[in-house]
């Protein structure tokens, strides 16, 4: 991405998700989002990568669902600080799960990188994880709704 590309985006995004709590909380998925996929770079058993590329793939696109909950939150209860808007605390929650359960997601996936031998399990862990953040994403978009 280039100077210019990079300047037009995060002016986008301030436009969009203004510079407080909720361009935090999309930020920090987008970020986690990044953190997964820099797990999958060094698997080298074949099978469990492939595994992990499909709720690779899952996850991401869950970003942009992220990216309009936090604008239509943005546009109900704009926010230039750090302070929770009452009427939207459930949402930001909801978010903040799903950071957190992406992370650990990411976490789930670094272990099974570094597994001996072969995993009779799979990605099961990873599985389990990814559902909590499509939980909380699809908990998020219900109450914004509202």
């Amino acid at each position: 991405m280039g100077l210019f590309s990079t300047a037009f985006q995060s002016r986008r995004d301030d436009a969009e998700l203004g510079k407080g709590l909720w361009r935090r909380a999309h930020d920090r998925f987008k970020r986690g989002l990044d953190r997964y996929h820099q797990v999958l770079e060094g698997i080298e058993d074949e099978s469990l990568y492939a595994e992990l590329v499909v709720i690779a793939d899952a996850l991401a696109g869950l970003l942009p669902r992220v990216r309009a909950v936090c604008a239509a939150a943005q546009e109900g209860a704009p926010s230039d600080g750090l302070d929770v808007p009452g009427e939207l605390a459930d949402v930001h929650r909801a978010l903040s799960k799903a950071g957190n359960a992406l992370a650990t997601t990411a976490e789930a996936a670094a272990m099974l990188r570094l597994a001996v031998g072969p995993v009779p399990v799979g990605a099961l862990s990873v599985q389990r994880r990814a559902a909590a953040v499509l939980e909380q994403v699809e908990l998020a978009e219900r109450l914004v709704a509202r």
